[in-house]
């Protein structure tokens, strides 16, 4: 058995189809969008067809849909570019937001807003009290993702969004971890703007969107052309663009396909070897673990399994440069050395039951040996 990819909430491999839908605006129809010949008014049909298909895959109107470079910008010009647009009054972020939220949330606190950080439970739920409480002061903006990238833990955005919208606020929501894994409905939800990610379903890095009410006023990031109706300046990335709209037009069967029963074997066989494993107690991704053992570290398990042939992550692929525990389990009230062992188990399309019970054969092996080593080191 060759490498095991088990990190799929990092990235995903891009699909065949999404692939064969890009090739040819590599190839024959690379024209830049906004030009008047044959070249460019295929590569703008390419462009708005795929529009098309990302409106589709979350109940939005194609008109509300603003491509950008990824997650991150599209968090960003969220946060940002609604901010540019209000008074400075409260921001409220949940405590377990990806760093592309957390940290543009912190800017905004530098430039005069008020920013507060929504507690969570020790299952990684929002508290939806703690919201109840924080509307009293008069808010601009809310942001809480729907589901976690590290724990896969889902928030009720519908419910957390209405009671933001009666506090007058306008509500964001990171999907960028849910899209692919289970339904996603802009209007159900309730919310003025939503973030999403083509990579994280097996499309191409390099190009998210930013699903936007066409009440909400936005300021670009960008000054440039007037590209994505003036709201994110730059040649658009036509083949990554055709392979998102590709990708969308496969989450529906993204979501007949469920991990759940790989992950529950995983789970099995993790708690017999002594695992914690975070947000269990609420209501997950069901490709997602997120779990530690005592006395291990972490970062030492992963570079351990990796050399046995089996790619894991200790938690967000964009924090993985951070020594610090993850900020997602002190939120939760993880005790700072539990967290530090965290380790991250995301499954996706081509796992299977051989290779959960391969890699978790490896795991014994691979903690037996490091306690075994932590024993004689003293």
């Amino acid at each position: 058995m060759g490498p095991v990819y088990l990190d799929h909430n990092a990235t995903t491999p891009l699909a065949p189809a999404v692939w064969a839908a890009m090739q040819p605006y590599f190839e024959r129809w690379y024209g830049n969008p906004s030009s008047r010949h044959e070249f460019g008014r295929m590569a703008r049909s390419a462009v708005d067809e795929a529009r098309e298909k990302v409106a589709d895959a979350v109940g939005a109107h194609p008109s509300q849909v603003i491509f950008t470079s990824g997650g991150t910008e599209a968090n960003n010009l969220a946060l940002k570019g609604t901010a540019a647009c209000l008074l400075p009054s409260q921001l409220l972020v949940s405590a377990i937001e990806h760093p592309c939220v957390a940290q543009p949330a912190r800017e905004l606190q530098a430039q005069g807003w008020h920013l507060r950080r929504l507690a969570v439970t020790d299952a990684g739920e929002v508290d939806r009290a703690d919201l109840e409480e924080a509307l009293r002061q008069p808010t601009g903006l809310v942001s809480v993702m729907l589901a976690n990238n590290e724990t896969g833990v889902r928030q009720n955005v519908a419910a957390l969004s209405e009671l933001a919208r009666c506090g007058g606020a306008l509500v964001h929501t990171d999907a960028v971890q849910a899209l692919g894994k289970i339904e996603v409905d802009f209007r159900a939800l309730g919310v003025d703007l939503m973030t999403l990610s083509a990579h994280k379903i097996y499309g191409p890095k390099g190009v998210g969107a930013l699903i936007a009410d066409k009440a909400v006023e936005l300021k670009p990031l960008l000054s440039g052309g007037g590209h994505e109706r003036g709201l994110r300046a730059g040649t658009e990335n036509v083949p990554a663009i055709v392979g998102f709209g590709a990708a969308c037009e496969a989450v529906y069967h993204l979501l007949a396909q469920s991990e759940s029963a790989l992950r529950d074997r995983l789970e099995t066989g993790l708690r017999v070897l002594g695992a914690v494993i975070f947000g269990a107690a609420a209501e997950r991704l069901a490709n997602t673990s997120f779990f530690a053992f005592p006395a291990i570290d972490g970062e030492t398990l992963v570079m351990a399994l990796d050399r046995a042939g089996f790619a894991v992550a200790s938690g967000s692929a964009c924090s993985s440069d951070s020594a610090e525990p993850s900020a997602v389990l002190l939120a939760m009230g993880v005790a700072p050395g539990l967290a530090k062992g965290a380790v991250r188990v995301s499954l996706g399309a081509g796992n299977t039951p051989e290779q959960i019970d391969g890699f978790l054969a490896t795991l014994q092996q691979e903690l037996r040996r490091l306690r075994t080593y932590q024993a004689v080191i003293g």
